[in-house]
């Protein structure tokens, strides 16, 4: 639209151009009409014009502002890439770190469950232990209670010997001893 309207202005304004105002009283209404050679020949300068400036000025920059938008156009086409390219990378990364802090929740949780396993397989040992070591010395305590009652009772008897020798004057058979040590151990138990 703006090279039209360049092109019907340009042939007016040579045209106005092309007369010759000097005011003066002479006939006015010729001086108003154009001079033709003087019209034909600004005209063909304005085409020269026009031609020169659209080959030596609007065709180079044309062919810069074409190259230039292109390498704004590829600069736009590279930088959308890159930003594809990082929020797929970013995407990948987030899908990371969630499967990674997936990962270190599962290992804590097996850790905790293996430390609850093994503290729970230590106090049933530790129970197994203390229960064997109560019988152990419950054992202990009645095979010493018996060596004891067994020691005492060997004692006794002698003693028992001794004092029925000391009281009867003679010597006790083994008949005489058995009773007598019988009657002891009866007395004592009860």
């Amino acid at each position: 639209m703006k090279k039209t309207k360049i092109l019907i202005l340009s042939p007016l304004v040579i045209f106005l151009t092309s007369c010759d105002i000097n005011i003066t009283s002479e006939d006015f209404t010729s001086k108003l009409i154009p001079n033709w050679p003087s019209f034909v020949a600004q005209l063909g300068a304005l085409i020269v014009l026009i031609l020169v400036v659209i080959i030596f000025a609007y065709k180079p920059v044309k062919k810069i502002i074409n190259k230039r938008q292109e390498y704004i156009e590829n600069n736009i086409k590279e930088s959308e890439k890159s930003k594809a390219v990082w929020q797929e990378n970013e995407l990948k990364s987030k899908e990371t770190i969630i499967a990674s802090n997936k990962e270190a929740d599962r290992i804590i949780s097996e850790a905790k469950k293996q430390a609850n396993e093994e503290k729970a397989a230590i106090l049933e040992q530790t129970s197994k232990d203390v229960e064997k070591m109560k019988l152990t010395a419950q054992e202990d305590i009645a095979r010493m209670e018996l060596e004891a009652q067994e020691s005492i009772r060997k004692e006794m008897v002698d003693v028992a010997l001794d004092a029925s020798k000391e009281l009867l004057g003679r010597e006790v058979d083994s008949k005489d001893n058995k009773r007598l040590l019988e009657e002891f151990i009866e007395d004592m138990k009860k």
